[in-house]
């Protein structure tokens, strides 16, 4: 047995590519179904296309989006430099769920309501402000 992808619905796919490029994801493939009236857009690290996120957006609509896609679990992401990359995406706009206070974990929405963490690669960071006493947002 093989894993292949982890598949989540888009409402907007624009939007979501943009997010997901944001975290530093590129498009690897994409299929556009004429007759199924949807496409697939296939978006994975750099280097690393063994196992991609599939972003299905349905042409028509999908008026169950976004909703609050908890029963889906979430994506997790390492990352080089959890600070720079949760300041990277802050300044980007997106907002961090639950910030790195522990140099090691955060968590931040798509959206489409994915659930995104982010770990530190290797061992955790100092913990550094304003992450340490910076308080969740939502929930994640």
């Amino acid at each position: 047995m093989k894993y292949l992808h982890t598949m989540v619905r888009v409402k907007d796919l624009e939007q979501s590519m943009a997010f997901y490029k944001q975290l530093g994801l590129e498009e690897i493939r994409r299929h556009d179904s004429d007759q199924g009236r949807f496409t697939l857009v296939f978006m994975a690290p750099p280097g690393q296309h063994e196992c991609p996120l599939e972003l299905t957006y349905n042409w028509d609509g999908d008026e169950g989006l976004p909703s609050d896609s908890r029963h889906f679990g979430h994506v997790a992401y390492e990352v080089d430099d959890i600070y720079a990359t949760c300041a990277d995406l802050q300044r980007a706009g997106i907002v961090i769920n639950r910030p790195p206070r522990d140099g090691r974990m955060a968590f931040v929405r798509s959206p489409d309501n994915i659930s995104i963490e982010l770990l530190q690669k290797g061992g955790a960071l100092t913990p550094q402000e304003p992450w340490t006493s910076m308080e969740n947002t939502g929930h994640w």
